[in-house]
């Protein structure tokens, strides 16, 4: 599992441009099954998505190709989670 933080870069104030981009991009990730949350970092720092069931190269090349990394919108981290602990409605994420 993995945490892909999305942190506002230099060119922040081209985010509208590419919006819509970025929404088509991250409805990919929902279709294909890699992602399972995304939301916005409060106070507008940004946004997060939570990665499941994907290698780290993969997810790394996924993220690449989103047009706010491409543009500089944000800057992208990764980090990876090994789970050993979830609530019973997030068992899925274990092992």
């Amino acid at each position: 599992m993995h945490i892909v933080l999305l942190k506002f870069a230099e060119h922040k104030d081209q985010a509208a441009l590419h919006m819509d981009a970025h929404n088509a991009w991250l409805k990919q990730g929902f279709d294909d099954g890699v992602f399972i949350v995304a939301g916005s970092l409060q106070p507008r720092r940004g946004g997060a998505i939570v990665a499941h069931g994907c290698a780290l190269d993969a997810l790394q090349a996924r993220v690449a190709d989103d047009p706010f990394v491409v543009a500089r919108v944000v800057e992208a981290e990764i980090l990876e989670i090994s789970p050993s602990r979830a609530d019973d409605r997030l068992s899925f994420l274990l092992g």
